[in-house]
């Protein structure tokens, strides 16, 4: 897909892929260590690869990550989440970074699924 034609989701997430690309050939050590512990947390296991992406999302909401509000809500929509799923999760996120993070919910993550079903509407 040529840049000009990205949502601004696709172009956010080809910039989070292109920067750990670079942090990995500048702290290859470093990088493959944080890929297995975080590729070991979002494991299938007792909770379901599904609630651990709502999870995210409502955490990265509170701290106000852009980044990975935009990755965990596609993360949401690769694992079949509903809309009414993810704005729950937001729901409660808001319950505990009040404005801020219900703000990102009625404006960024709307947007992402917007964007993301746009580009794959499967979704």
């Amino acid at each position: 897909m040529q840049e000009q034609n990205m949502s601004y989701t696709e172009h956010a997430l080809q910039e989070y892929k292109e920067g750990l690309g670079t942090f990995t050939r500048k702290m290859p050590d470093l990088a493959r260590h944080y890929n297995a512990f975080t590729e070991a947390c979002f494991r299938e296991g007792a909770i379901s690869q599904k609630q651990k992406h709502l999870m995210a999302l409502g955490i990265s909401m509170v701290l106000q990550d852009e980044y990975c509000m935009i990755y965990h809500t596609k993360g949401c929509l690769d694992h079949q989440c509903t809309e009414e799923e993810i704005f729950e999760a937001a729901g409660v996120a808001a319950a505990f970074g009040g404005g801020a993070a219900m703000s990102q919910a009625v404006t960024l993550v709307q947007d992402c699924i917007e964007d993301l079903r746009e580009s794959n509407p499967l979704q």
